[in-house]
């Protein structure tokens, strides 16, 4: 059986992880989701990995659930699916708070599960000829398990007319959803992926880290006082100006040169 996924990261510490179930659209099954989540742990921990780039083999970028993973479910108590689901939903969550610039290169449909893919992903640049769509509800289901990222990029009012139809609809439509964030031609796809990568490449590491992880809690503390979003983002940015990388930022501006970043201790 052929590798479920293939892994590569270059000299420039640039990974590029590809579902490998080209013959399937890139399906899902329980098997894809362990390995997938192990591997996405260790690229949070791996100090080689500067960006992630996510695609699929073939025609397809992720079809969602396996029919033959599904065929399995049809049998399944409340409580296995309960079990099943999370592992899914962890999935989402590792790749959601994975440490590292995660680059969705959306190369064909993107359908159910494979739109929660897509919202985990912090840039999202699809082929012109990508194809997507909530699909849940054509089978009696709904996008549960991945509404929290795709409400989370798409907003309210888009979830309902998507989710509730269970449309498809390209990219160009996808990227005004706010769920692609670019389109691109499919003879320049490749390159403008390169580029885009270039531009990943020049931040500080350890200053994108940071900056995810403010994204993400300043959206947690929404509800929170001014004096407790203030305190946070405050101190968040005290850290940094004395960090080795804003040191060496500040200085390096000042000097008027290019900032040498090193591996943070």
């Amino acid at each position: 059986m052929s590798e479920l996924y293939l892994y590569e990261c270059d000299e420039r510490g640039v990974a590029t992880l590809t579902l490998n179930r080209g013959e399937i659209h890139n399906a899902f099954n329980d098997e894809l989701i362990e390995l997938l989540s192990q591997k996405f742990k260790d690229i949070s921990s791996d100090d080689s990995v500067q960006v992630v780039v996510l695609t699929g083999a073939g025609k397809s970028f992720c079809a969602g659930a396996d029919l033959n993973w599904m065929k399995s479910m049809i049998n399944y108590s409340e409580e296995e699916n309960i079990k099943d689901s999370q592992a899914l939903s962890d999935l989402f969550h590792i790749i959601n708070t994975c440490s590292k610039p995660v680059i969705g290169k959306v190369n064909g449909a993107a359908l159910g599960g494979g739109v929660g893919l897509v919202a985990v992903c912090d840039y999202v640049l699809a082929s012109e000829s990508a194809l997507f769509g909530l699909t849940e509800v054509m089978l009696g289901l709904v996008p549960a398990v991945i509404s929290p990222f795709v409400i989370a990029k798409m907003g309210e009012s888009n979830a309902r007319a998507t989710f509730l139809t269970g449309e498809r609809f390209d990219a160009k439509r996808a990227m005004e959803l706010g769920l692609v964030h670019q389109v691109s031609l499919d003879r320049h796809f490749h390159n403008d992926c390169e580029e885009l990568v270039k531009k990943f490449l020049k931040p500080a590491p350890g200053a994108q880290r940071v900056a995810k992880e403010l994204i993400r809690n300043v959206c947690e503390l929404s509800s929170a006082s001014y004096e407790q979003k203030s305190k946070y983002t405050c101190e968040t940015i005290a850290k940094r100006r004395v960090s080795a990388e804003g040191q060496e930022g500040m200085n390096a501006l000042l000097e008027k040169r290019r900032p040498n970043w090193k591996k943070e201790k």
